[in-house]
């Protein structure tokens, strides 16, 4: 499409992106499903606060009436559970987003972000982000770049839950304050005061609040102020907006987000066993020739399969990023993207580089991580709602399968270089393929880690029975639904 249509149809695009996002939302099935699950979630979640336990109890389904809850958007019409659904693994829930942008539309239905969502379950296991001098490496954070450090809160999950809510790109809330009014106005109102405090909106709103907090935000700032509040109250706000998060990480730690229920947990438990191919796989993942182990840890328990590092492993630029051509003014005046297509993803090190909370001695690491990103948990990597449901893989879903994946883990640096202009995902140019013959270059080349993937030889079987083994690791596993080994 051109770019005077973009303009037109996509607000803020120079090309629009390769799906319409508002014509998804409102018909695509999969969009419409996770409503339906968010309201559905939501009921259920208040229904069992009542019956619950004082304590952890209730605030772990307090989090998880919160994360359902669509009108803490700006919009009314995007919660957390919107990009990540528990039948998707927590994370993408809408198979042809995955599949054509990787990034998700948020309550500003023609704004997406940069990267694909990121698994919220297992998110409380990822501790404050420290720099490991033993390990010489940054240990810790949440997002895929880390930025969610845990020094706001004193947890990385919580810090993660806060950052939607305001982010232009999700829910868009102009100002934390505005998230802390809208759960005042909420059915579920009185359920937070009794987990939390009486005073929890003990807040004086300014005249227009309401109309305030209906306006996107439309400012990279990551503290936005759209309401004029005292002193006193905006301590109060800051402290129930806090308290909301806190109550998201409790979710995120219960037995809904967290419960360990993979087939691995029931092999590793004595209640199941491994089919050949999935066993021949945990033992090549947990070897030394597969190499997976030394990121995505399979020792300690619970087992989490993940370090908590970042490290580039040379994905390639994933050109159906709609964030590339967000560099226009949008309908609220807001350009996401400056650079455009010029953007490149520096992860953790643009991360470093760029942070106030950051200090000197970290800012200084930054040249060193650049294009590195967290190392996801491998739990519910491959779970999904139907056979046929697509996903995406890596922190840009360059990669459209587990198998896609394993294989440039294993062929990077032997396969030869894609022509330039040859990026997606099996294209074809002449006798080149990407992902079979060849591969595009790394988005940041310069720091490419080689220690621990790239050339290690597996042949086609072996990759599959990795995949297969990947494949045990999504949670709501039925013993009884086949007779194993």
């Amino acid at each position: 499409m051109g770019a005077s249509q973009a303009t037109d149809r996509c607000p803020g695009y120079s090309s629009c992106p390769a799906v319409y996002f508002p014509d998804v939302l409102a018909e695509n099935a999969d969009a419409l499903a996770v409503r339906r699950a968010n309201a559905v979630e939501k009921r259920n979640a208040l229904l069992r606060f009542d019956e619950a336990r004082p304590g952890a109890e209730r605030k772990a389904l307090l989090g998880a009436i919160l994360v359902h809850d669509e009108t803490l958007s700006v919009e009314k019409n995007q919660a957390c559970a919107s990009c990540h659904a528990s039948y998707a693994g927590f994370s993408g829930p809408v198979a042809l987003i995955n599949k054509k942008t990787a990034a998700n539309p948020g309550s500003v239905a023609m704004r997406a972000g940069l990267r694909k969502p990121m698994s919220l379950a297992y998110a409380t296991y990822a501790p404050v982000l420290a720099y490991n001098n033993a390990a010489s490496a940054f240990v810790g954070g949440n997002f895929w770049d880390m930025r969610a450090t845990g020094l706001v809160t004193g947890s990385a999950s919580a810090d993660q839950a806060q950052a939607p809510f305001t982010s232009p790109f999700e829910m868009a809330m102009p100002d934390p304050a505005c998230v802390v009014y809208r759960v005042a106005r909420g059915a579920y109102r009185a359920k937070f005061e009794e987990v939390w405090s009486g005073n929890a909106f003990a807040v004086r709103w300014p005249a227009g609040t309401a109309t305030a907090c209906a306006r996107p935000n439309s400012s990279a700032d990551a503290d936005p102020r759209a309401l004029v509040l005292a002193a006193v109250d905006r301590k109060q706000a800051q402290a129930t907006f806090k308290n909301i998060a806190l109550s998201i990480a409790a979710y995120e730690a219960s037995s809904d987000a967290s419960p360990f229920s993979s087939k691995f947990d029931a092999v590793q438990a004595g209640k199941a066993k491994f089919t050949p191919a999935e066993r021949a796989g945990f033992a090549l993942f947990t070897g030394g020739r597969a190499k997976c182990s030394n990121c995505h840890t399979a020792a300690g328990k619970p087992v989490l399969f993940t370090n908590f590092q970042a490290f580039n492993i040379g994905t390639p630029r994933n050109p159906d990023i709609p964030y590339l051509s967000e560099n226009r003014p949008d309908g609220f005046g807001y350009v996401a993207n400056s650079d455009g297509g010029a953007f490149v993803d520096l992860g953790l090190g643009g991360f470093l580089a760029s942070s106030a909370v950051v200090n000197s001695a970290w800012k200084a690491q930054a040249p060193f991580y650049k294009g590195a990103f967290r190392t996801p948990t491998l739990r519910n990597v491959d779970k999904r709602p139907r056979p046929a449901f697509a996903k995406s893989y890596a922190h840009n879903g360059y990669f459209p399968s587990l198998k896609a994946l394993v294989h440039f883990y294993n062929t990077r640096g032997i396969l030869d270089r894609c022509p330039d202009g040859l990026q997606r995902y099996g294209d074809t140019n002449g006798s080149k393929t990407v992902g079979y013959n060849c591969w595009p270059a790394s988005e940041v080349p310069a720091t490419v880690n080689w220690q621990f993937t790239g050339r290690l030889g597996l042949s086609d079987l072996e990759e599959s029975q990795i995949v297969a083994f990947l494949r045990t690791l999504s949670d709501g596993y039925d013993p009884s639904s086949e007779a194993g080994e």
